[in-house]
């Protein structure tokens, strides 16, 4: 009974003491999640140095209207998914990224030149196969064309969905484009190559051999966050010039 008494009493200390260190590191990979998918991450410098270029705000999805609060880069948009005062619970009909709720705030991150908008960075996640996905996706300044993708965190299956994090497809979105002029969201991940004849080619992506459900489940979640219940709201302001 000693021996389990002050085993769980160093257990717990040491869960308590090392928080702080591992919420520090976590928010470093964030950061370097986001100078990569910016394009402007460079591995021998000091990240902390490097992320001064980026600028990180709340926005809120209802109005696509900026919300001040301090230290925007820590809002943990995860927990207040969970939280029914921060968050709008979703029908089955609007859930297509099976995410149940989303947080009524959401941050983005924004590359300027001078005073312009060059690059916007929006977390996005929805659920795979196995996992849920969460990426970041990085759009010009007109809101529609694709600059970067990647995927960060997922546990689908190695090999098959797990390609979602191989850089060689998060470049096939280059260029792509995320909406149609309307605002609409219209890329999607199709089955097999795309064909470069069709019209549409602009807004699709080649598929995963073996992973189509892992397709599927990007193609939604990048509909849901480009929508009116996710950015939607954000993203027109921006193309008017607003945001």
């Amino acid at each position: 009974i000693a021996l389990c008494l002050v085993c769980s009493i160093v257990v717990s200390s040491s869960a308590v003491l090392l928080k702080p260190l591992q919420q520090r590191n976590a928010l470093l990979a964030l950061k370097r999640e986001v100078l990569l998918v910016a394009g402007i991450y460079q591995p021998e410098a000091d990240i902390e140095s490097q992320f001064q270029r980026i600028e990180s705000r709340l926005v809120s999805l209802s109005s696509g209207e900026y919300f001040d609060a301090p230290e925007p880069m820590r809002f943990a948009y995860r927990n207040a998914a969970k939280d029914p005062s921060q968050s709008t619970q979703l029908s089955s009909t609007d859930d297509i990224a099976n995410i149940k709720s989303r947080a009524d705030l959401m941050p983005v991150y924004l590359v300027r030149d001078d005073q312009d908008i060059e690059t916007v960075i929006l977390p996005v996640y929805g659920y795979g196969l196995w996992s849920t996905m969460h990426g970041l996706l990085a759009l010009a300044k007109d809101g529609r064309t694709i600059k970067a993708l990647s995927f960060y965190e997922h546990r689908e299956t190695a090999g098959l969905g797990s390609e979602i994090a191989n850089p060689t497809w998060n470049a096939l979105w280059k260029g792509k484009l995320a909406t149609d002029e309307t605002g609409k969201p219209a890329i999607n991940v199709v089955k097999g190559a795309v064909d470069n004849s069709n019209p549409a080619a602009d807004y699709q992506v080649d598929g995963l051999a073996g992973a189509t459900l892992t397709g599927d489940g990007v193609t939604y979640l990048m509909r849901f966050w480009l929508g009116e219940l996710g950015f939607g709201p954000y993203l027109d302001r921006l193309r008017k010039g607003e945001a």
